[in-house]
């Protein structure tokens, strides 16, 4: 039985949904039990006066009878509950929280849209990769948060009161998909960024990331397209004329997105298209949490690490009691070989990582049984939460670990969208030749290997004599030559010269 004191739970009552996440705080981390989401439309409710419909309030309370009974099992210490834009703004909120609040025997904060973009970029800091500097952008019902900062300090909040409920109901409440139309939600998006568009830019962003349901259906889309993970304005641009095409919101079909968001996907699209344009937005990849991970991560006072996949990696290590040394010596040996071939396979820092990731993690299958490691260890990472780890990454990761010995599974390498394909090859090769000089799980047995590349042939140059003082590593090695020289990828194994 869980023991109740380690549960917690954070509800937001947003403008177009509510939700509730509940998890159990475990060793430093989190392992979610429960996400809860129920579509209310909370905004649609509002009239021109921002009073509140009583069908949109029953509606909320209908929703939060629901989320009362799993509350029963959780601590209110550890309950956090937050509304936002919609009952920021109505004029007949206390009649409103005053039942919901009945209904949940809780306290109901309703925050400031600054509270709710730290909130955000809190939630955004814990879960996703990567020390840079980032943008964050939060498109919700009824507001639409802007965050920028430093690993888990942010250095600048906004709220603008525009969202993808209220833009449905002004710009697309005709239900037709028109340029005229999206032109006009456009440009109103647009003239609420302008004003803080260049103390924004002034903030400067290594990395944006987007934690809106808007984002999440973008990459839902773009998995079902076979495109990389990373959203850019040509993306959106084709997105929207394809809107248009459909011409009724009723007939949109895209692939990859579901009836539950295609009401509200053009408005929130026009949004995300001024975004882009105001700011000059190059690309943005979806972020692991946001609020409501913010609010949980909150309660618990956990600390920021400057890495989250760090922290994530030594999570699963310590859960399925990996050799921390091995992973490591792979890892190091993994980048070792991508250093030396810096000049003839220039592969950026973000496939340094994911190599580095793979490495560590390749024996994770081991948990389960040595037959089939590998496809033990591709089912468990892709499974898994890896907070840090894009989908895309956490899928290439699984292919990675999957093609780490034995015959190649070329389709799957090529069907992954975190990086371009051949990248993806060639993490792949040095991964499995790492494992092979690493099988004596001994530092001192690592010969001084030399690795150069000739397009896509791969010289490996070793000690004069290393081979034969290695029989079992030299006919692992002539049999790896032999499975990358079915995929063509040459692999050329040589002695110095005594």
């Amino acid at each position: 039985m869980l023991n109740a004191s380690s549960l917690y739970a954070a509800i937001d009552l947003g403008s177009n949904s509510f939700h509730m996440l509940v998890v159990r705080e475990s060793a430093g981390s989190i392992q979610t039990l429960a996400r809860i989401k129920r579509k209310v439309r909370l905004a649609a409710g509002l009239d021109r006066y921002n009073r509140l419909s009583q069908e949109a309030m029953q509606r909320g309370w209908q929703c939060l009878r629901l989320f009362s009974e799993r509350l029963q099992d959780i601590p209110q210490t550890q309950t956090r509950v937050v509304a936002t834009a919609t009952l920021r703004l109505t004029t007949n909120a206390d009649e409103f929280l005053a039942q919901a609040q009945q209904i949940l025997g809780l306290p109901i904060q309703v925050i400031s849209g600054e509270e709710e973009a730290r909130l955000i970029y809190q939630g955004v800091a814990h879960t996703t990769g990567g020390p840079e500097q980032r943008l964050v952008v939060d498109i919700g019902g009824g507001s639409t948060e802007l965050a920028t900062g430093t690993a888990a300090q942010a250095t600048q909040l906004l709220s603008l009161p525009m969202g993808c409920v209220t833009w449905l109901g002004r710009y697309f409440s005709d239900r037709t998909l028109t340029a005229e139309n999206f032109a006009r939600a456009e440009q109103a998006a647009g003239d609420m960024i302008r004003p803080v568009a260049a103390q924004l830019r002034a903030r400067g962003w290594q990395v944006c990331v987007g934690a809106s349901g808007t984002v999440q259906a973008l990459q839902e889309i773009m998995v079902a397209a076979g495109m990389d993970e990373h959203i850019t304005l040509d993306k959106l641009c084709a997105l929207k004329e394809h809107a248009i095409v459909c011409h009724k919101l009723e007939e949109l079909e895209i692939d990859g997105l579901t009836l539950e968001r295609a009401l509200v996907f053009p408005s929130g699209l026009s949004i995300l298209l001024a975004i882009f344009q105001e700011l000059g937005i190059q690309s943005m990849t979806l972020a692991g949490g946001a609020l409501r991970e913010g609010l949980v991560y909150g309660m618990l006072h956990l600390p920021v690490e400057q890495d989250i996949r760090q922290r994530t990696l030594l999570n699963l290590q310590r859960r399925y009691l990996l050799d921390g040394e091995q992973g490591q010596r792979v890892s190091t040996l993994a980048n070792n070989f991508l250093h030396q071939l810096v000049q003839d396979w220039p592969l950026d820092h973000r496939c340094c990582e994911l190599l580095h990731s793979a490495g560590f993690l390749h024996e994770i299958g081991l948990a389960i049984d040595f037959r089939n490691a590998p496809q033990h260890a591709a089912y468990l990472i892709r499974n898994s939460d890896l907070p840090g780890f894009t989908p895309a990454q956490k899928k290439l990761l699984a292919i990675l670990v999957l093609n780490q010995s034995g015959a190649l599974d070329l389709q799957s390498l090529n069907q992954q969208n975190a990086v371009p394909v051949l990248p993806a090859q060639r993490l792949c090769r040095l991964l499995r030749l790492a494992i092979i000089f690493a099988s004596r799980r001994r530092d001192d047995t690592l010969p001084d290997s030399i690795f150069r590349a000739d397009g896509d042939t791969l010289h490996i140059q070793l000690p004069a004599g290393w081979l034969a003082a290695h029989p079992l590593c030299a006919e692992a090695l002539e049999q790896e030559s032999r499975w990358q020289g079915y995929a063509h990828w040459p692999l050329v194994i040589e002695e110095a010269t005594p």
